[in-house]
C-alpha cells in the first residue's frame, strides 16, 4: 500500500506569492505523473482512492489549488480565476517532473468541475505539457443558475458545533455525488471542515472565492463562455468526457456537442448521478484506469 507525501511548491500572483500544497502518491522517481485536480470547493484528498488505484502506475499528484484545505490564501481574491490557477499547476508541473528527472513535461490530467477547466484551459496552450486529459462534468458551457447556487454556496459563512453537524450540512449540499457509504460521506466531509479556535467547525477554503462569481455578468459570461469553446477546439490529446447522468452543470446536449468537436471525447454518462461523479466507487475508478493506463 502506498502512503502519500505531503508537498507544496511557491507560486506567484500580480498580488504576491502563495504557496500551492500538494499530496503525492506512488514512487517519487516515477517519470509518468498524474495530475488530479478537484471542484471549487474540495481538495485535493478526494481523490485519495483514485490515487491508491493509480500509483502503481503514475506518480499521482493531488494539489489544493490556492485559497482551498492546506493551500495558502492570495492577498487579492479577484485573482481567484482559471488563468491564475493555470499559471500555477504549470509551475506544480515544473516542480514534480524536475524532481523525477523527467527531462520533460508530460504529465496525465483528471479534473473534476473547476479541476476540468483549469485542464481544458491548459491543454489548449501550444506546447501543453498535458499528453491526456480526463474532464469530470465540465464543459465550455456553464448554466447560470448552475453558477448563481455554486457563488450563493460558497459565500456563506456557515459554522457548525459539532463536526456531525458539519457532516450533515456537507452531505445535504452535495446530494447530488449520488449515493455513497456512510464512512464515504464521513471522509467527503472531513476533507474540506476544520475546526476553527473558537472550537465551532467550519469549511476549510477562503469565503472570498466567492468574489469573482459575484462579479459575473451575462457579458463575461458570455465572453467566457466562448473563450472555453475555443480552448477545447484548440485540444488535440487523447480526451475522456465524464458526465453525471442528472448533471446541471454538464448538459447532454453540450457533452454531445464536445465530441463532434476539439478532441472529439469518448463520452461516458455516469447512472444516477448529478454534478460531479466523486469516482471514489469501484466502477468509476475502473472507468478512469482503463481510459488513463489503456
Amino acid at each position: 500500500m502506498s502512503h502519500p507525501r505531503l508537498n507544496s511548491v511557491t507560486c506567484s500572483s500580480p498580488a504576491g506569492l502563495h504557496r500551492v500544497a500538494y499530496k503525492e502518491w506512488g514512487d517519487p522517481a516515477n517519470p509518468k505523473v498524474l495530475v488530479c485536480v478537484h471542484g471549487v470547493t474540495r481538495v485535493g484528498d478526494d481523490f485519495d482512492d483514485l490515487a491508491r488505484a493509480m500509483c502503481d502506475v503514475y506518480r499521482v499528484v493531488c494539489p489544493d489549488i490556492v485559497g482551498r484545505g492546506r493551500s495558502g490564501r492570495l492577498r487579492d481574491p479577484n485573482y481567484y480565476t482559471v488563468p491564475q490557477y493555470v499559471a500555477d499547476m504549470v509551475t506544480l508541473i515544473a516542480r514534480v517532473t524536475a524532481a523525477a528527472g523527467a527531462g520533460r513535461e508530460d504529465v496525465a490530467w483528471f479534473g473534476t468541475s473547476m479541476g476540468g477547466l483549469i485542464g481544458m484551459a491548459l491543454a489548449a496552450l501550444e506546447g501543453t505539457p498535458v499528453s491526456r486529459l480526463v474532464l469530470n462534468d465540465i464543459g465550455p458551457v456553464l448554466d447560470g443558475a448552475a453558477l448563481q447556487r455554486i457563488g450563493d454556496y460558497i459565500g456563506q459563512d456557515v459554522r457548525f458545533p459539532s463536526f456531525a453537524a458539519g457532516a450533515d450540512f456537507v452531505k445535504t449540499v452535495s446530494s447530488s455525488f449520488g449515493p455513497h457509504s456512510d464512512e464515504q460521506w464521513r471522509k467527503l466531509a472531513g476533507d474540506v471542515l476544520r475546526e476553527g479556535e473558537d472550537g465551532q467547525w467550519e469549511r476549510h477554503y477562503d469565503l472570498n472565492l466567492a468574489q469573482p462569481f459575484r462579479a459575473i455578468t451575462p457579458e463575461t459570461a458570455a465572453r467566457d463562455e466562448a473563450a472555453l469553446w475555443a480552448a477545447w477546439d484548440a485540444i488535440r490529446c487523447p480526451t475522456l468526457l465524464v458526465r453525471g447522468e442528472y448533471s446541471d452543470l454538464l448538459s447532454r446536449d453540450t457533452a454531445q456537442q464536445m465530441t463532434g468537436r476539439g478532441p472529439r471525447p469518448r463520452l461516458v454518462e455516469l447512472p444516477g448521478v448529478g454534478h460531479a461523479p466523486t469516482f471514489v466507487q469501484p466502477d468509476q475508478i475502473a472507468i478512469a484506469r482503463a481510459f488513463l493506463i489503456g
